[in-house]
Parts: C-alpha cells; sequence; structure tokens
C-alpha cells in the first residue's frame, strides 16, 4: 500500500500486497508448555492449553502464541493454521486477570499482547472454537479468517464491565466482519451471545454439532490446502490489504496479482476444459 502523497489523496500507481512482518528465526521452534503446535496434515494445529484457567493467556503463554505463529510461517507444507484451545470448555476466556503482572512490556508490544493480533500471517487461518471465546479470546478468533464454533459456544466482550480496553484488536476487526452497527452492540454493551446468533450476524463461519469443532476446521483448512496456492493467497492478501482503499485503489490492487498468477490460470483453465469442475464438482472447501 503507498503512503499518502501529502494532498490528502493515496497514490495507487504502484500498490504493492505487504508482506506480514513476522521474524524467521534459524533455529527450529518447538512447543511449549501452555501452547502445543502438532501438523494434520496441511494444516497446523495451535491449541492453547490452560484448561484450568479456561485457556486465559498470561505472559508466557503470549510468547508461546507468537512463536507458534512464527513456526507456521517458516513450515512451507503447513497450508493453514487452526487455533483453538483444550478442554472443551473454553476456546479462550480472555487475558488472565489473575496473571496480569506476567504480561509486563507486553502492552506494547509490536506482535500484539495476546501473542500474535498485530500481526496478519501469510497463508488461512481458523479458529475451531467450543465454549466461551470472550474478551481477548474472541479477538484471538477474530484475528482468523474463518470461525467454525460448536452449538454451545458463547462469545463477546464482558470485560466492558470492568473497564479492560479492547487491545488486541477488537474494535477493529469486529466491525470489519459483521458491520459497524452489530460491532458496537457487543462492544458498548458486553452481551454474551451464543453461537446462533453469531453465526447470524456473519462473526462464525459454521455452527457444528458439540465435538465437532477441531475435526471441521482440520478439514477445511485440508481443503483449502488443495486449491491452487498462488492465486487464493494472492486473492487474500489482496481482500485484507484492500479494506482500506477506496473501490479504485482496490481494483488497481487486485490487479497487480494478475500477471504474476497468469500461468496458474492457463492451467486451471485447461483443467476444466478437460471437463474437470464441471457442475460445480468440487467446489467450496
Amino acid at each position: 500500500m503507498s503512503e499518502p502523497d501529502g494532498s490528502g489523496s493515496r497514490s495507487v500507481s504502484e500498490p504493492e500486497l505487504p508482506e506480514p512482518e513476522i521474524p524467521r528465526p534459524e533455529a527450529e521452534l518447538l512447543s511449549t508448555g501452555p501452547v502445543r503446535y502438532e501438523r494434520s496434515g496441511a494444516a497446523a494445529v495451535v491449541s492453547i492449553d490452560r484448561p484450568e484457567r479456561r485457556n486465559a493467556v498470561d505472559g508466557p503463554t503470549a510468547v508461546a502464541l507468537h512463536e507458534a505463529l512464527v513456526r507456521f510461517e517458516r513450515e512451507d507444507e503447513a497450508r493453514a493454521m487452526v487455533l483453538t484451545g483444550t478442554g472443551g470448555v473454553a476456546f479462550c476466556a480472555g487475558a488472565d486477570l489473575k496473571a496480569i503482572g506476567t504480561f509486563g512490556e507486553r502492552l506494547m508490544a509490536k506482535e500484539g499482547p495476546m501473542g500474535f493480533t498485530r500481526l496478519t500471517p501469510s497463508k488461512p487461518t481458523i479458529a475451531a472454537i467450543s465454549g466461551f471465546a470472550l474478551a481477548g479470546g474472541l479477538e484471538l478468533a477474530l484475528w482468523c479468517d474463518l470461525r467454525i464454533a460448536t452449538e454451545g459456544s458463547k462469545l463477546g466482550y464482558p470485560e466492558r464491565r470492568w473497564g479492560v480496553p479492547l487491545i488486541d484488536g477488537g474494535t477493529q476487526r469486529l466491525p470489519r466482519v459483521v458491520g459497524l452497527g452489530r460491532a458496537l452492540d457487543l462492544i458498548l454493551t458486553g452481551r454474551i451471545i451464543g453461537a446462533g446468533e453469531a453465526h447470524t450476524m456473519g462473526l462464525l463461519t459454521e455452527v457444528v454439532a458439540e465435538g465437532e469443532h477441531l475435526e471441521r476446521a482440520i478439514e477445511l483448512a485440508n481443503n483449502l490446502a488443495r486449491f491452487p496456492q498462488r492465486t487464493m493467497l494472492a486473492d487474500r492478501r489482496a481482500a485484507i490489504a484492500g479494506l482500506g482503499m477506496t473501490m479504485e485503489e482496490g481494483l488497481e490492487l487486485e490487479s497487480q496479482a494478475g500477471p504474476d498468477v497468469f500461468l496458474d490460470a492457463v492451467e486451471g483453465a485447461a483443467r476444466f476444459a478437460s471437463g474437470e469442475g464441471r457442475g460445480g464438482a468440487g467446489a467450496g472447501a
């Protein structure tokens, strides 16, 4: 994205798709105590593993979440990330207010207090939600591209009653997902909503039966991995980067991917011409 030219308008002559500012350490990162990192096919499954605290995030957990994202970015074979919580009672209940001192200087951390909420990953991410996704937990879910939740899940910003601010993207991502009016309802009132209402307003991508959230999220991640990656990732980047642009700027940004993925499109068109995918076969994930 170009910088403003000083006249109040933005130059669109050479729009660029932003690269995620995520460090790539040389040494292999290992799964740490409060966060598990596992692979299921092309899916990287990142699990917050503090069920005794309803998977609330303290300082060490935030560090481990960031490390997990770095590992995901480094693994080319990991084509989508599934973020979840263990125990079935909560996806994540937010920041661990009983261990608030462990956050130290994380309030202004470039990557975000909750681990990585101020970063944009280069590949798709899916939240697998069961139970509570509250406060910072909802902010983590909103960080993901897609959200799968069980029928009994509860979502909201209850920290409103304690005067705790949203500083992990909650005020910015929620309006982009559900629209400003619905977002302000949840932000101002702090009310907790069920999965049905969350799905109706577009906050959730799918609602599944109890216990099926992780399986469905992994299935979805692996299905996304089967699509031609270069064009899918280019479309994803354009959609995310184009949100703050005018229509003209966004269309110009979108057009930049055309030459880069043209050969992919030619190959795909040839497969269609030979009979693949006729009648909508294979559509959806």
